[in-house]
């Protein structure tokens, strides 16, 4: 078997490969752009090939920035498009793929690599953990109101809320370039946050508001009219208003949105996709279980190819000292290092002490960017404490001011 990168040439091939893996279809070109692959990066997609040239496996990267705690903006591989042929499961191609994808991404000097898991089982024995998380929010349309003071609206000025500022319906095609900037802004400062790279924006790739399907987008602007908040929705036949994603700068921008999508006519429930756990937004309803959360499910899953720089790339809560000691089993390497963090910053070096904590860099991809805490994979029997207090300690050093959240699909 033959593991390569493509060229624009083998495009067509790559993406018939990767549908077929998954017994679908490539859709339709539509005006105006939207096909998912069009985003593509041709020198980071990969074809497995037979002894005789036949296209049996896929893999693809493509160039992100990932949001670290302490507000780090850091280059991470976001791997997509990962398939494999039916016919030729369970003989190692994905293993081989995988292991090719991550020598390629050290030699490009990356310590980090990201994915969406299609299936969780997957992708922890190549050493990614699922590191955020994301909800579904449900608010029947008689049962929406907030427990918040408000601006009533006289004649005929906006409503707004006690920020302030205004909301605007607007037109997908009328508004991207206030998508663009205003999602530029959120992600800078969300931990686990990925960028969307301008091309992503100009090709309209991916799922909306990216994706040239028909969307509304609420924009909201502060007291002196810049763009500070968008939501993107759409409305069923059934009278269910789906809010695709709400991107806000701070929690009043997004309870604004929130607030308008609560209060639209003609709709029997709202539904929120995308809803970051712990969210305030179900506490400020005047009727607590009016809110039904579901779709609970894991979204962003980290891979560190360096551990002491990951960990010294990332900003941190609390001062001290843990030793780890981590297993890389798919790519055999083994390390314990010392971490030593003072006023913000952490330092990582090799050490021969007595570790606090032994764990798989699986299980440091989940806790890595503060979105698990170290005690519960404790608990989970997937990392060993070796004193009563490692756990303790562990918690205070990865704990986040802000948990991590990732909108972007990929």
């Amino acid at each position: 078997m033959e593991i390569r990168p493509t060229t624009e040439k083998d495009l067509d091939v790559f993406v018939d490969t990767v549908h077929a893996a998954f017994g679908r279809f490539p859709e339709t070109p539509v005006e105006g752009g939207g096909l998912w692959w069009s985003a593509l990066e041709t020198d980071r997609c990969l074809l497995a090939l037979t002894t005789d040239g036949r296209p049996v496996g896929t893999a693809a990267a493509h160039s992100f920035e990932l949001t670290l705690p302490g507000g780090a903006l850091v280059p991470a591989s976001g791997v997509t498009a990962v398939g494999v042929l039916p016919s030729h499961r369970r003989r190692g191609v994905l293993t081989s793929m995988m292991r090719h994808q991550l020598a390629e991404l050290r030699a490009r000097g990356e310590f980090l690599s990201v994915l969406l898991a299609s299936e969780a089982s997957i992708y922890g024995r190549f050493g990614y953990g699922p590191a955020t998380r994301t909800q579904r929010l449900t608010v029947q349309r008689h049962r929406a109101a907030l427990a918040l003071p408000r601006a009533r609206p006289t004649g005929d000025t906006p409503a707004t809320g006690p920020d302030s500022g205004s909301v605007e319906v607007l037109r997908r095609a009328e508004c991207g370039g206030i998508l663009e900037e205003v999602y530029d802004r959120y992600r800078r400062a969300q931990p686990g946050a990925l960028s969307r790279p301008r091309r992503w924006w100009a090709l309209r790739a991916g799922q909306p508001p990216i994706s040239p399907a028909p969307r509304h987008i609420a924009v909201h602007r502060d007291a002196a009219g810049i763009p500070d908040g968008y939501a993107s929705y759409s409305i069923g036949e059934s009278g269910t208003l789906t809010v695709d994603e709400t991107v806000a700068t701070d929690d009043a921008v997004f309870t604004a949105l929130a607030r308008f999508a609560l209060g639209h006519d003609l709709v029997s429930q709202i539904v929120f996709h995308h809803v970051p756990p712990g969210h305030p937004l179900r506490w400020q309803l005047a009727d607590f279980r009016a809110g039904e959360v579901g779709g609970d499910m894991d979204w962003l899953w980290v891979r560190l190819l360096d551990v002491p720089r990951a960990l010294t790339a990332r900003g941190w809560c609390a001062d001290g000292e843990l030793v780890l000691d981590v297993e890389d089993p798919f790519l055999g390497e083994h390390g314990r290092h010392l971490l030593t963090v003072r006023e913000g910053k952490a330092d990582c070096v090799p050490t021969d002490r007595e570790p606090d904590l032994s764990l798989d860099v699986r299980d440091l991809g989940s806790v890595y960017l503060g979105g698990t805490a170290p005690s519960t994979l404790v608990r989970a029997g997937h990392v060993r404490a070796h004193h009563p207090d490692a756990a303790a300690l562990a918690d205070a050093l990865f704990r986040t001011d802000r948990p991590p959240h990732c909108l972007h699909w990929f």
